[in-house]
């Protein structure tokens, strides 16, 4: 499992970006979610690497 928060804004960012923080459920600077480490989590963590932090839970 890992814990992905978000920790810069979305606002100037790409539409993909905005798009793959909504699907991980992230809205808002300090929003966190757990979920399940599999390659689809990769990707998006790659997507979004420089806005948010992941940590092993």
């Amino acid at each position: 499992m890992k814990k992905v928060t978000l920790i810069k804004s979305l606002i100037a960012s790409k539409p993909n970006q905005r798009a793959t923080a909504a699907s991980l459920g992230l809205r808002k600077i300090g929003d966190s979610a757990t979920l399940a480490d599999d390659a689809v989590l990769a990707g998006k963590i790659k997507v979004l690497s420089h806005l948010v932090k992941v940590e092993n839970v």
